[in-house]
């Protein structure tokens, strides 16, 4: 029996719960280039029955582990079925302990991925990019233009 640690950020949860990481191909904008990113993110559990569902995704591959073996302290550690390039996604810490407590209040979902087995069979598209860093800019002519009797009670 392994021995359950408490997280110091999260004392609801210990090292041995439930966790999908997915590896996600992603994209970055830079000087009118496009680049190519492998990411590793949590998966949360409805995201997880939704993309097994044959829903298109940027994810090629999911394993079932658990926060210890993804997290200790400071540190991330790949699973070793990604590759070496895999970068971990922005907050991946915080985004990890909220993943596992889907596991945690939905067990039932531990099933599809289970635990220390990988899953490769999604519907992998990149038809529609995913893009990192893309930042919306909003102007007067995104505005939508109104009947002049819209708020007038006629």
């Amino acid at each position: 029996m392994t021995a359950v640690t408490p997280l110091a950020n999260a004392p609801d949860l210990s090292t041995d719960n439930y966790l999908v990481v997915g590896l996600a191909t992603c994209f970055i904008k830079e000087e009118g280039e496009v680049h190519q990113v492998q990411v590793i993110e949590p998966i949360p559990s409805a995201s997880l029955e939704a993309l097994l569902k044959s829903v298109p995704t940027s994810y090629s591959v999911a394993c079932g582990t658990t926060l210890g073996k993804v997290i200790s302290g400071d540190s991330l550690f790949k699973p070793a079925e990604f590759p070496e390039d895999a970068q971990f996604c922005d907050d991946f810490t915080n985004r990890a302990f909220a993943a596992a407590r889907t596991y945690k209040s939905c067990p039932e979902a531990i099933a599809h991925i289970p635990l220390g087995t990988t899953f490769d069979n999604f519907n992998f598209s990149t038809e529609r990019k995913r893009l990192l860093n893309m930042q919306r800019v909003v102007t007067k002519e995104d505005n939508v233009k109104q009947h002049e009797y819209t708020h007038k009670v006629l």
